[in-house]
């Protein structure tokens, strides 16, 4: 028996290729197996290659497998161009009618499946994602009711009809297949997972369910890769709790409209990927004058401009820092895990009410849509923390008003929502005085800034950086940020193993960078090996910036549009020792 294998299904867009996945990864997510999903995709509704892996195993992951061991290919394609990842024993099963071939070079089996004709048998071609599914599902020995249990889930809203329909595919595949093999492959046969109940999702509905607990009523967004199933999910859930999603006519509305939500004391979000943010930056910049919450999701793609909208990248660390004009205080966090995309919505909205400042949300693409398994969450972690909002102003002198941008010890100043008597105060993007009243004085202008670029002195966030360093001296720190946590992780394993001591540090506060907490394990390593998805090393940038160490630094760069191996980190890792 094994402890984890890896299943790919490949073909053109608008096949059935997501739907396949989808019911075969909910079927072992029943059975209590930890997953972890890449999706392949093209930027466009139908048509272009796309593929989908999953990772399954017995134990927790958190990266992409190097190699490959059963291929669903609905097409020749996708067995030419995902047949290099395969074992030296692994399984092809394809459909019969394109004729499949097995390239030069590769020795894995294959299994030429009526998959289609199987399908229109039934009634129609639509079927064979379920006929793949059984032949494939059939080889690993798993029972086929937990499968059925899952087309059911499905297709039930379809009828009843339908789901037999389906059910029926699936064991015309099992059967086929299991004829021409002679049963289930020994060599697939997982051990039995742990069957302790676990959610399966991607970053993006974590996120939307982070904000939705945090309190947020209102979400104002413009569709887009990779962004969009954040505000998908709210639409469906926001109403439920009395708030709603606006869908606005761009980028630029979208943040506006989420800053003046936000001055009226509704929890307003947005989201967006990089061309959205960038359409963004002045009205962050109006958040940061106003000193009004705001918070921001950023799910970063390969760019610049339209770029490569369906593909992985981690290059907007420098667009986020400083792409605003002017000098406003923000604060940038970036999650590493599906468990954190949850946690970190709920702390961007405390964080950005208790600072009174925007709040960046700094995900890509894998964690953004890449599926994955995670352990319940613990909704007692769940705490509200408003800041410095007023709800009874005392009395004013007569005629006084508000000191909304009051000069205090902390730089933070009392907030009201508009409307509470005694909370009469001007608001606008100019220069002001403590009231808000327009000024142009080179005294207040000193005061106010210092004001507000002193709100972060004392910010402390939930882990700003995690740490995991069992060497006191380590030949290597290596570090990352977003998804390319666990693939570092396991990437170490193989380097201690080889006799490299290394330590690892994934950073969560990206800005204001956490010099203090960095520094001392930057001091003691021999090389800092700092692993991201963009060409030019940002995140290496702003560590040498904010630590020093420049001379210690070496880049591990990656922007082809595909997420980083752990065998890509090691081989990389181990030249540099």
């Amino acid at each position: 028996m094994i402890s984890q294998l890896s299943w790919k299904i490949g073909g053109q867009q608008g096949e059935g290729v997501e739907s396949t996945d989808r019911i075969f990864s909910t079927a072992l997510n029943r059975l209590g197996y930890y997953l972890y999903g890449y999706r392949h995709f093209s930027s466009r509704i139908k048509g272009g290659h796309t593929n989908n892996k999953i990772r399954i195993s017995t134990k927790p992951i958190r990266a992409i497998s190097d190699d490959l061991d059963i291929l669903v290919a609905f097409d020749q394609e996708s067995i030419d161009l995902n047949a290099h990842e395969l074992h030296t024993n692994g399984v092809i099963v394809a459909d019969a009618k394109f004729n499949p071939v097995v390239p030069e070079g590769a020795t894995a089996r294959l299994f030429a499946v009526p998959i289609t004709a199987i399908a229109e048998e039934l009634g129609t071609s639509l079927m064979k994602n379920m006929v793949a599914s059984g032949a494939s599902w059939a080889l690993l020995g798993l029972p086929l009711e937990v499968f059925n249990k899952a087309v059911e889930e499905e297709f039930g809203r379809k009828g009843a009809a339908v789901v037999e329909k389906n059910i029926e595919a699936v064991r015309r595949g099992a059967e086929f297949v299991l004829e021409q093999a002679g049963g289930p492959l020994e060599q697939f046969r997982l051990e039995p997972a742990d069957g302790k109940q676990k959610l399966f999702m991607i970053g993006n509905d974590a996120m939307a369910l982070g904000s939705l607990a945090a309190g947020c009523r209102i979400m104002s967004a413009y569709p887009i890769t990779p962004a969009s199933e954040i505000m998908e999910y709210l639409i469906k859930k926001l109403p439920k709790f009395g708030g709603t999603v606006v869908q606005t006519e761009d980028e630029i509305a979208a943040a506006t409209m989420a800053i003046g939500a936000n001055y009226a004391g509704v929890r307003t979000m947005t989201a967006s990927a990089g061309p959205g943010l960038s359409l963004m930056m002045e009205a962050i910049g109006l958040a940061g004058m106003t000193e009004t919450p705001l918070v921001i999701v950023d799910t970063q793609r390969g760019g610049p401009s339209t770029g490569l909208p369906t593909k992985q990248e981690q290059s907007d660390v420098n667009a986020m820092i400083y792409g605003t004009h002017g000098e406003i205080p923000k604060i940038i966090i970036s999650p590493s895990s599906i468990e954190e995309c949850f946690y970190d919505m709920i702390e961007a909205f405390n964080l950005s009410e208790q600072y009174q400042c925007p709040v960046i949300v700094l995900t890509d693409l894998q964690l953004s849509l890449g599926k994955q398994s995670c352990e319940m969450l613990d909704y007692n972690r769940i705490v509200i923390d408003r800041g410095k909002l007023a709800s009874d102003v005392p009395p004013l002198e007569t005629h006084a008003q508000f000191k909304r941008y009051e000069l205090t010890e902390d730089g933070v100043s009392p907030r009201v929502i508009p409307g509470e008597k005694g909370g009469l105060h001007h608001v606008t993007g100019v220069e002001h005085d403590e009231i808000g009243r327009p000024s142009e004085s080179s005294i207040n202008r000193k005061k106010m800034m210092d004001k507000r670029l002193s709100k972060l002195n004392s910010l402390s966030i939930t882990n700003a950086i995690h740490v995991d360093a069992p060497h006191e001296e380590p030949e290597l720190l290596i570090v990352g940020m977003g998804s390319t946590g666990g693939t570092i992780d396991e990437a170490r394993v193989r380097l201690e193993e080889a006799g490299i001591k290394t330590n690892h540090i994934t950073v969560r506060q990206i800005y204001p960078f956490p010099t203090e907490l960095f520094e001392p394990y930057a001091d003691r390593a021999s090389q800092i090996v700092v692993v991201e998805n963009n060409a030019t090393g940002q995140l290496a940038d702003q560590i040498k910036l904010n630590v020093g160490c420049a001379a210690k630094v070496r880049n591990m760069l990656k922007y082809d549009g595909t997420p980083f191996l752990p065998s890509e980190i090691y081989s990389r890792s181990k030249e540099l020792v």
